[in-house]
């Protein structure tokens, strides 16, 4: 399976669905699923029973994953959203960069 664009942690823009034009932080990626939960997006209401935990119940908000392929990387030098490449840097190393900038993305 290939590698893919997101990682825990980036910062995306979302270019479809109900969450058009917003961006977040990354905080799970699925590679198997290929989707990933971005923080205060793509929200769903979830029945939850009385726990230790939540010893009311009811309903809770909470994130669901959103398909790779609606996500992109925001620029870190623009904040604009941005492809991402590969390439070696001075060490050697292969690390990611935006390609709308050259920016390295840490």
């Amino acid at each position: 399976m290939s590698k893919l664009h997101i990682k825990k942690g980036d910062t995306v823009y979302v270019n479809a669905g109900e969450d058009k034009g917003r961006t977040g932080k990354v905080l799970k990626v699925f590679v198997d699923k290929r989707r990933a939960i971005v923080e205060g997006l793509n929200m769903v209401s979830k029945s939850q029973k009385p726990s230790a935990k939540n010893p009311q119940g009811g309903i809770v908000k909470q994130e669901a994953p959103i398909h790779i392929s609606n996500l992109n990387v925001v620029d870190p030098k623009t904040g604009k959203p941005t492809r991402i490449g590969r390439k070696l840097n001075a060490d050697g190393k292969l690390v990611r960069y935006a390609k709308k900038s050259g920016e390295e993305i840490k």
